[in-house]
C-alpha cells in the first residue's frame, strides 16, 4: 500500500490521528466489518475486489454493522499527543453503498485519560457525507484536546480519520537539557519539498528505525544537475548540538552526501527562500544502511533556529533525521 500525501491545505500542520503519533482507538460502538484501527492507519485506504472474511466483505477503514433499532455509532481516540484540531479530513473511499450519510467531531481535554468526566465539545457539526470522498472540514478552535469522537448517522464505513493540527507541549523546565526537537510527536512537520516520489515524508521525523525502504523520504533518480531537498519546522526554537541521519534499509539508494541549512523565522516559512538560509552543516558524506551521529565539531554556529532544510546529493532515500538541542523560550 503506498503511503498517503496530506492535502495542501494541511501542510505545516500535524495529523494527530496518526498512529504514528501514538494515537489509539479508546472505545467503538460497533466495528463487525472492519476493525476501527484500520481507520487510523498512515496509507491509502485500498480496495480488494475479491477480498472477504468471516464477517463479510473485507473494507480498508472503519465499518459498523446495519442498525435495525435506532441511534448511530461512534469512535473514541485518545490521541497520543495533546494538540489543537484546525483542519478535519473525512475519507469515505471506498465505501459507496455503505458509507454514514452524515458525520460529527467531538473532543476534550482529560488530563487523567477518564473519558467519564469528558467535557465534549463540537469540533465539526453534523455534516452531510457522500460516496467515496474526502470531505475536508475546517475545526472549530475549542483549544487543546486529547480525546476524541466520531460520530456517524446511523452507520457504515470510514475508510480514514485526519486531524490535522498542532502538537501542544510544555517545553517549560528543561533547562539546558538536549531534547530532539524534529520529532513528530514534540511538534515537528514538514513544511514542504522538491519530491517525495516514494515513501511517507512524515516518516523522516518519526519514532525509531524505519522498518523497511518504504519507512522513510526517499526522491526519484535524478537525471538533471541539481539536488534534493526537504524542509522540517522544529516542535520548538532550539540550539541544536547534535544531528543524526539514518539511511535504514537504504542500499543502493541511498544518497551520496547531505547538508543542513537553518534559520529562525517567525511567520510563515518562504521555501523558495530557504536554498539561503545559512549552513548549519556543510556536506558529509553518507552510506548504505547507517546512522549517521554529528556533533558540535561537525557543525556551524548559527544560533537559535526553528526550521531546517535537509538538502541530499544528488537524489535517494532518507530513513530518519534527528535533530537534537537545548530548548530557546
Amino acid at each position: 500500500m503506498n503511503n498517503e500525501f496530506p492535502p495542501a491545505e494541511a501542510m505545516g500542520l500535524v495529523n494527530l490521528a496518526s498512529p504514528r503519533m501514538g494515537t489509539e482507538i479508546h472505545s467503538v460502538s460497533d466495528d463487525f466489518f472492519a476493525e476501527a484501527p484500520r481507520m487510523l492507519a498512515d496509507t491509502v485506504p485500498v480496495f480488494v475486489p475479491d477480498k472477504f472474511d468471516d464477517h463479510g466483505k473485507w473494507m480498508d477503514g472503519w465499518e459498523s454493522r446495519r442498525r435495525r433499532h435506532g441511534g448511530h455509532d461512534w469512535c473514541i481516540l485518545h490521541l497520543g499527543e495533546t494538540g489543537t484540531i484546525r483542519l478535519v479530513d473525512v475519507n469515505t473511499a471506498h465505501f459507496t453503498g455503505n458509507y454514514p450519510p452524515g458525520a460529527m467531531l467531538e473532543a476534550a481535554y482529560c488530563p487523567d485519560g477518564d473519558i467519564g468526566k469528558a467535557d465534549w465539545k463540537t469540533v465539526i457539526g453534523e455534516t452531510k457525507l457522500g460516496p467515496d470522498a474526502h470531505h475536508l472540514l475546517t475545526a472549530h478552535d475549542v483549544g487543546p484536546v486529547n480525546i476524541v469522537r466520531l460520530n456517524i448517522y446511523p452507520d457504515g464505513g470510514i475508510a480514514r480519520l485526519r486531524l490535522f493540527g498542532d502538537v501542544q507541549r510544555d517545553w517549560s523546565g528543561l533547562g539546558d537539557t538536549p531534547v530532539e526537537l524534529s520529532a513528530l510527536r514534540s511538534g515537528g512537520c514538514i513544511l514542504g519539498y522538491n519530491d517525495a516520489h516514494y515513501g511517507d515524508v512524515n516518516a523522516l521525523i518519526s519514532e525509531g528505525r524505519g522498518q523497511t525502504m518504504g519507512d522513510g523520504w526517499e526522491t526519484r533518480r535524478r537525471r538533471e544537475p541539481g539536488h534534493d531537498w526537504i524542509v522540517v519546522r522544529l516542535g520548538a526554537t532550539g540550539l541544536i548540538s547534535d544531528i543524526e541521519v539514518d539511511t535504514a534499509h537504504f542500499k543502493g539508494n541511498y544518497p551520496d552526501r547531505c547538508s543542513l541549512q537553518a534559520a529562525l523565522i517567525e511567520g510563515e516559512v518562504d521555501l523558495d527562500a530557504a536554498e539561503n538560509w545559512p549552513e548549519l552543516m556543510g556536506e558529509k558524506s553518507l552510506s548504505a544502511d547507517n546512522i549517521h551521529k554529528f556533533n558540535h565539531a561537525d557543525l556551524n554556529d548559527v544560533g537559535p533556529i526553528n526550521v531546517v532544510r535537509l538538502n541530499i546529493f544528488p537524489d535517494g532515500g532518507v530513513s530518519r533525521l534527528r535533530l537534537f538541542g537545548k530548548v530557546v523560550t
